[in-house]
């Protein structure tokens, strides 16, 4: 799931960036990669990060155990889904972790309702040998472990930089007067796609420098009334007393004498 956390080193070790390690989570023992020190502004960033150790950098020998883990994950992936079979349970495997140091088995799963898993679980203990954690997910972490690239053509946000789902709503999409057709604004997981929040805190701003629709102003040309918003070019469209419409800057505007409701 690409866990995030803040991890000490050993005495004074010091790790350059990218360095792959084996470090101590409070999962087990696990491999990681290290992104950037851990400087208060990095740690406020993240919401209740986890906290460890790193152990050692990652030897050849790490690395051949961690190449042999990820092949027995396929295996134990296919063992899980025969199990699951077996038992008819109204359940969506979607991927199997296997730590580092063996200590747990995570698997990761969709379910429309609650599944009684105690067999299933009783099962996979006895084939794998080690603990194993059943993980229900949603859709968008699904997207997050399993999707690749996005319709813009780049790495689908969730998989690459997101350490958190942004919330996102329609209302976001309709600022941005983006098309309101679900088949173009939802991405890999089918729900609204995490990149109309990146702009909306920057439209809000720019909405809040315009009158609202419905507002009455005096420009230049006369006394007018707002019908339209232009946000991110700061224009307006505007209806004249003798019903011309026209697009002007926000400059243009004189006065308002009456400010119209703003929506959202």
């Amino acid at each position: 799931m690409r866990l995030l956390g803040v991890f000490s080193g050993r005495g004074s070790e010091l790790h350059r960036r990218g360095t792959r390690v084996i470090a101590r989570t409070t999962r087990g023992m696990e491999a990681g990669e290290v992104l950037a020190t851990a400087t208060a502004e990095a740690i406020a960033k993240l919401a209740n990060p986890p906290s460890g150790q790193i152990l050692r950098v990652m030897s050849a020998q790490d690395e051949n155990e961690l190449s042999h883990i990820q092949a027995m994950e396929a295996e134990e992936f296919s063992a899980c889904q025969r199990h699951v079979n077996e038992l008819g349970l109204q359940m969506e495997l979607v991927d199997l972790e296997h730590l580092f140091g063996g200590e747990r088995v995570v698997v990761y799963f969709l379910a429309d309702q609650r599944v009684d898993f105690r067999e299933l679980v009783k099962r996979l203990a006895n084939d794998f040998q080690t603990r194993i954690e059943m993980r229900q997910i949603g859709v968008r972490d699904e997207a997050k472990l399993l999707a690749d690239y996005g319709d813009c053509g780049k790495p689908v946000c969730c998989n690459t930089h997101l350490s958190q789902m942004p919330p996102v709503s329609m209302k976001m999409a309709k600022l941005q007067k983006a098309t309101l057709d679900p088949t173009k604004i939802s991405g890999r997981c089918g729900r609204l796609k995490c990149c109309l929040r990146y702009e909306y805190d920057t439209y809000n701003d720019l909405r809040k420098e315009l009158p609202p629709v419905g507002s009455e102003i005096v420009t230049n040309n006369g006394k007018a009334k707002v019908v339209g918003q232009e946000v991110l070019t700061q224009q307006l469209m505007i209806q004249m007393e003798d019903h011309r419409r026209m697009l002007i800057d926000v400059a243009e505007v004189l006065t308002v004498t009456r400010r119209g409701k703003a929506k959202g």
